[in-house]
């Protein structure tokens, strides 16, 4: 089954990878109509001049998760550690035929993976969505810069869907026409309620009643503040923000409920079975020296021996 899941994950991100970095499936081609005031809002530069740029975007959606469940499972296993007797306890277990791994290491290993595979099917979503509605964006306009007059749109009002509409710079237009959903709204609130739920159900340490609930508001809050930005500099519209967070939280919410079980595996050192000091095999009991006394003795002299007893 381990390698099963590997190969499943191996597909995962080639698929994400070809949504991604490359044109394999052909954004749809969405029309508009001329002077359309929705698609006229200043744009404001590449993703890169934004207040929160995708490389930082992402280096925080995978660093800080895999921190943050690093840190708790080394501190839980800690924990357990000095309280426990492990004289007795063997620090190894068995994964299949072949590997060995400590408790923490498999465990922390498990949790990491999921929520790989969730944010990677978060993207694949995002990116679906992307090329199939084929969305613009409010700049559109902007830098899609139509010929309005050989469009024919002095007089009236048309509806125009030609590619070769558009004279401004094509990257520009390509990624003005993946505004729905908003990729980052998705993923930040995916990252946000996973690391949420994870600290909730896991930290069970007395005086975190009040720890837990803010820290996790904080992640959602900051997330939130992700998606808001996304519309004040008019890269995506307000559906395309509730769209991701709405994608992203059902997918983080998929995985920890169905795939984790809400992180409610058993305690990291009771994963470890207790060395048995004897065999499991059925006991056999050995006959006693008196016993085998008395049988010979009887045997001999059967008459003597009724009489004495």
């Amino acid at each position: 089954m381990l390698y099963f899941q590997l190969v499943i994950m191996a597909g995962t991100v080639m698929l994400a990878y070809y949504f991604e970095y490359t044109d394999t499936f052909n954004v749809h081609i969405q029309g508009f109509f001329c002077h359309d005031n929705a698609y006229t809002k200043p744009y404001l530069g590449p993703e890169e001049s934004s207040a929160i740029p995708p490389a930082i975007l992402y280096a925080v959606v995978a660093g800080v998760p895999a921190l943050v469940i690093t840190v708790t499972e080394s501190v839980l296993f800690l924990l357990q550690y000095v309280s426990e007797d492990l004289d007795n306890r063997e620090k190894i277990i068995v994964m299949g035929d072949c590997c060995y791994l400590n408790p923490l290491v498999r465990r922390t290993f498990r949790f990491l993976g999921v929520y790989a595979f969730g944010l990677f099917a978060t993207d694949i979503y995002v990116n679906a969505g992307q090329v199939v509605t084929g969305n613009l964006s409010p700049y559109f306009l902007t830098v899609c810069k139509p010929n309005y007059t050989a469009l024919g749109c002095q007089q009236v009002v048309r509806f125009i869907n030609q590619q070769e509409a558009c004279t401004g710079n094509e990257d520009d237009i390509l990624q003005a026409r993946k505004s729905f959903p908003s990729k980052e709204a998705a993923i930040s609130v995916y990252a946000a309620l996973y690391i949420a739920m994870y600290i909730t159900c896991s930290v069970k340490a007395k005086g975190t009643r009040l720890a837990k609930p803010v820290l996790s508001l904080g992640l959602i809050c900051l997330a939130f503040l992700t998606g808001i930005n996304r519309v004040v500099e008019y890269r995506n519209h307000w559906s395309d923000v509730i769209a991701g967070f709405i994608i992203g939280g059902a997918i983080a919410v998929f995985m920890v409920v169905c795939v984790v079980k809400n992180f409610k595996g058993k305690p990291l050192l009771s994963e470890i079975p207790p060395e048995e000091s004897v065999s499991s095999g059925p006991m056999i009991t050995q006959p006693s020296m008196e016993h085998t006394m008395e049988k010979y003795i009887a045997s001999q002299n059967p008459i003597t021996y009724a009489e004495i007893t």
